[in-house]
């Protein structure tokens, strides 16, 4: 079945131009013009994939991003005007894939979902799983468990940390990771990989001044700890 999209958007015709396309891609279209629509929205239908304007009336798009990661594992692309990098941290920060400046062709959004959509799926008959110490995670269900209890990640986020725990001890760069997890879509996103570290870290309950998981090597990058 066609993957369902919930396009958040307030401006009428930028809404209407981006349904047209994409319904002409393929895709199943949800639309929503507020911030309370799209969470109602975002509830009832289960979208695979949201594409959230930053800016919206009443409830922000940030808000709206940091109530469906809540609740839900789908993609979700920021859409936004601003173009500073802190600005682009606190997307990914708050739960966000990915991250898109406008003005952007309709193309190239089509792309980018796609990307995504790819890596929030991947392979079907993939059935590897990884034991490190008080963890478990499953690349065919993108899930982590910690002592038995699910860990709630990003698909980004997921990416890295199997990177990171497929080799322990190995040292990788951040645009090794970032081509790990973005695959096609890395560009320019070298500096945002700490951000990740950081959520990745949170969510673990990994002490940041003493890693037990995810180890910094300055200088090189990041390694997962042996002796997890």
């Amino acid at each position: 079945m066609e993957p369902k999209l919930l396009l958040v958007e307030d401006e009428p015709g930028m809404l209407e131009e981006m349904q047209t396309y994409l319904l002409r891609e393929g895709f199943r279209i949800l639309t929503a013009s507020t911030g309370n629509e799209a969470l109602m929205v975002a509830q009832s239908e289960r979208p695979d994939l949201v594409v959230l304007d930053w800016m919206l009336p009443g409830k922000s798009g940030i808000d709206v991003c940091r109530e469906i990661r809540q609740t839900s594992h789908c993609g979700i692309i920021m859409v936004t005007a601003r173009s500073d990098e802190s600005d682009k941290i606190v997307g990914l920060e708050i739960g966000a894939d990915d991250y898109l400046t406008k003005p952007f062709s309709l193309r190239e959004l089509a792309s980018r979902i796609r990307a995504l959509l790819r890596r929030l799926n991947g392979p079907e008959d993939r059935s590897i799983f990884l034991e490190r110490d008080n963890l478990i995670i499953s690349e065919a269900k993108c899930q982590v468990f910690k002592d038995g209890q699910e860990i709630q990640l990003t698909p980004t986020e997921f990416k890295i940390l199997f990177t990171l725990a497929g080799r322990p001890g190995i040292v990788f760069s951040r645009l090794q990771l970032l081509m790990a997890a973005l695959e096609d879509d890395y560009m320019g996103y070298e500096r945002t990989m700490d951000s990740h570290i950081r959520n990745l870290r949170r969510k673990l309950g990994d002490n940041p001044t003493n890693p037990r998981y995810i180890q910094t090597v300055y200088g090189f990058g990041y390694r997962f700890g042996e002796h997890s």
